[in-house]
């Protein structure tokens, strides 16, 4: 056959190719079979069906200028998230109880009208106005003002570690949309290069240089890259739907990142572990809300205590009273009287003294302090974990980085190369592409782990986000 003998012709050419790659020569290798494409489809006529190339829909999600990164999400989401908008009401909620905390009890005011017209005496009459005013002892109000008051940063802390929490959700859903955008960079290459072959393919099938079923194995690989990058396509879809969503960001806002999966937007992490867990430590909101929350108990123990002191009301009490005496030897006598009355009333505690407020108040100290500990020993752990998946995640990136993916870009171009002068078979194009596709998802999982790990650090860090 025509094509067998071209075949024998050009194995010198596939020798000095791959010759020329072992060296190190990839760079100039790559550029010669791209040149050597482009001229054969300068050269001859393009078929009535000859695929033509897709144009790059990567501009419409990334934007390496005036796209958008994840610290920029980030404080959109803080700022605009309504979940998080509602949880900061209850700052104000709290702030309206301390309020109410320091209030004094209201004093309460008694009338009293007696008469004795319906029951025989028309002549006597009674008029008696009172005011009496609770007194808190015991520092009743002092406690309840500083049980209000470490409520309100318990609830302030509170929302500070759902600010911790939405940002990492939001760093998160970022690092998947930029690993569905590096895969669907990687597909729009490939598409292109295999678009470039087909056209290739499709000449030598019409010169009878190569049988037709080259051509069709072709044809059903770009068409399977082709259902991978749609599927690929509509993760990067949902993955910025979800960033919309978290990030209050209207419908018709479009989102383009910004960021390179390979090298993210986000804070160097500490120098060793053990200077993470300090950090963490001292700055993780959930802690500090912890140990808050140890201080309302401790607080709380006081006002049951404070509770038990008896209940002490002061009164005063105006009576004027009138007398009619109708049979009397000189007439009718009236009488007058007006009288001030003071006095104190004083519960006694025997029966009741809290007992049972001041014993849940000391369990809930028992229990905060429980749950403190334990936190602090699971925030240990979660630095740990994510400073060594980190590093984990370093090491592999950096062996794919230095090997796999060099090597796997110079077997396809030498393959490519060595096809197109006919020493190579289309499935070995194909399979070789597939391995390189396979490193390449491969390296992209790496790269994304790497991103979650070190968004993870920063989560566990718990550092504050600058607005």
């Amino acid at each position: 056959m025509k094509w067998c003998s071209k075949k024998r012709l050009h194995v010198c050419r596939v020798l000095l190719v791959v010759c020329s790659f072992i060296v190190g020569g990839r760079a100039d290798a790559s550029a010669q079979g791209t040149s050597q494409i482009a001229t054969a489809s300068k050269s001859e006529p393009k078929p009535a069906n000859a695929l033509s190339g897709s144009t790059t829909a990567l501009s419409r999600y990334f934007d390496p200028v005036q796209g958008t990164s994840s610290s920029d999400l980030v404080l959109r989401a803080l700022a605009s998230n309504g979940d998080l908008a509602a949880a900061r009401l209850e700052i104000e909620k709290a702030r309206a109880r301390l309020r109410q905390a320091g209030l004094r009890p209201n004093p309460t005011l008694d009338f009293e009208q007696t008469t004795g017209r319906f029951t025989g005496s028309a002549g006597e009459q009674e008029t008696s106005i009172g005011v009496a005013v609770p007194i808190e002892v015991g520092g009743k109000r002092r406690r309840r003002v500083e049980l209000a008051q470490a409520e309100l940063e318990a609830v302030a802390a509170e929302v500070a570690d759902r600010e911790r929490r939405l940002s990492s959700e939001v760093r998160l859903n970022y690092a998947e949309a930029l690993a569905a955008l590096r895969e669907l960079d990687t597909m729009e290459n490939l598409n292109r290069l295999d678009l470039q072959t087909t056209r290739f393919v499709q000449a030598r099938v019409n010169e009878g240089e190569s049988p037709p079923l080259e051509l069709n194995l072709l044809m059903v690989e770009v068409d399977r890259l082709r259902s991978r990058r749609a599927l690929v396509e509509g993760r990067l879809t949902v993955a910025l739907l979800r960033l919309q969503t978290l990030a209050g960001i209207p419908a018709g806002e479009p989102i383009r990142l910004r960021e390179d999966l390979a090298a993210p937007l986000l804070p160097t992490p500490p120098a060793s572990m053990d200077a993470a867990i300090e950090i963490a430590l001292r700055t993780r909101p959930d802690l500090r809300l912890a140990k808050l929350n140890e201080e309302v108990a401790y607080a709380g123990l006081k006002l049951a205590n404070a509770l038990g002191a008896p209940e002490v009301v002061a009164f005063t009490r105006f009576t004027l009273n009138r007398s009619t005496f109708d049979d009397t030897p000189v007439g009718v006598l009236r009488d007058r009287d007006k009288l001030l009355k003071v006095g104190v009333l004083v519960g006694i505690p025997v029966f009741n003294r809290n007992q049972g407020g001041k014993a849940e108040a000391s369990a809930a100290i028992s229990q905060a302090r429980t749950r403190r500990e334990f936190l602090e020993t699971l925030v240990r752990a979660e630095v740990r974990s994510a400073y060594a998946r980190y590093e984990a995640a370093r090491s592999a990136v950096s062996r794919f980085e230095q090997g796999v993916i060099a090597r796997s870009n110079a077997n396809i171009n030498v393959i490519r190369a060595a096809y197109e002068i006919g020493e190579f078979r289309i499935s070995e194009l194909i399979n070789e592409q597939r391995r390189l596709l396979d490193s390449q998802r491969e390296f992209t999982e790496a790269l994304t782990e790497q991103y979650r790990a070190l968004a993870d650090l920063q989560t566990a860090l718990g550092v504050p986000i600058s607005k």
